[in-house]
């Protein structure tokens, strides 16, 4: 079995994480430019039993969190059966046994809250529960009928853009966004628990992960913010890492993208472009145009990083490990889709 497993490459990144986060303070010769994760990240996580694969905990009544260290997902007891949220693929052998630490009742219900194999590849292991009810959005699953990868069964159930669900004790509010992939994601809201769970829209502690999350669309990225802070909620599950979310991370994560944006815009606005492309044709010649390109957007790329660096580098983790993805991803946005 864990031969099988070692073949998946997300197992293997996940063994690797959890080894990091056992403790180790070691850093290879590789690494050794990176600054140790702050250790206000490191105080607030959740402990993780790395020999047992997964850690389970109650977060507010009703209301679970499982987590390996490196995903999360999250469900509900309802007196009627277990709403499920997500399957990662990380752990999803032990969510069965997860949900039965805490409640006898079965898992009913299984709702995906996007389309990326990473957080819902693992319901491949949930389909010999009897009756699952698997459910999405119309976009995602008119996506998965097109894939046809036995790792993400197709829903038994949509909606379109948004709907409410009211199953036992629990109220559950689903509402389409389009911050990050292409098929859209969902705001996953509990109102009366004040529990939001919006995947893939930052990690709490750190700046957000390579690319600004992957997303797809930066001018809805933008927009989430302010979205997520339009409700009313005391935690905020995001899909990864151990800790929980809170409106003061939101607020953090926003600050951060917004200086990027506003550096970003104001480094690539101020360059003299036409030198820097008349320097390169006079090294080079004119001939090899995507050089040119590059001898121009490469040093906004990087003095941007260079400030934004200097002002996050002990504020957010990870700062020095994505940095300059989030200015090549904005600048892609600020060159290409901005206003002026």
């Amino acid at each position: 079995m864990k031969k099988e497993l070692l073949k998946n490459p997300l197992t293997v990144l996940v063994f690797a994480i959890a080894l990091a986060f056992a403790g180790s303070t070691t850093y290879s010769q590789e690494s050794e430019h990176y600054v140790p994760l702050l250790p206000k990240v490191r105080e607030r996580m959740l402990p993780v039993d790395y020999s047992k694969g997964y850690s389970v905990k109650e977060i507010k009544p009703d209301v679970y969190i499982i987590t390996d260290g490196a995903y999360q997902s999250m469900f509900v007891t309802t007196g009627q059966g277990v709403i499920l949220f997500d399957a990662p693929p990380s752990f999803a052998q032990h969510i069965k046994q997860a949900v039965a630490e805490v409640t006898k009742e079965p898992i009913h219900t299984l709702i995906y809250s996007h389309a990326h194999v990473d957080h819902i590849a693992g319901a491949e292991v949930l389909k010999d529960i009897p009756n699952l009810e698997i459910i999405s959005e119309k976009g995602v699953a008119d996506f998965l009928k097109e894939m046809k990868d036995p790792r993400r069964p197709v829903p038994t159930k949509t909606f379109v853009n948004q709907t409410e669900i009211k199953f036992g004790t629990a109220e559950i509010e689903l509402k389409k966004k389009e911050y990050h992939s292409n098929e859209g994601d969902l705001f996953i809201y509990l109102p009366k628990k004040k529990v939001l769970m919006a995947i893939d829209t930052l990690a709490p502690g750190y700046v957000p992960f390579m690319n600004f999350d992957l997303t797809t669309n930066m001018h809805e990225y933008l927009k989430m913010f302010d979205e997520l802070l339009s409700y009313d909620f005391d935690v905020l599950i995001t899909g990864h890492l151990t800790s929980l979310g809170t409106r003061q991370d939101v607020i953090d994560t926003k600050n951060y993208t917004m200086d990027v944006y506003e550096t970003v815009k104001r480094i690539h606005n101020s360059a003299d472009q036409n030198k820097m492309a008349m320097d390169t044709i006079k090294e080079f010649g004119a001939d090899n145009k995507f050089l040119i390109f590059k001898r121009v957007l490469d040093p906004i790329i990087e003095q941007s990083y260079q400030e934004i660096k200097s002002r996050w580098i002990d504020k957010l983790a990870a700062v020095d490990i994505y940095g300059r993805s989030h200015a090549r991803t904005m600048l892609i946005y600020v060159r290409w889709d901005d206003k002026l």
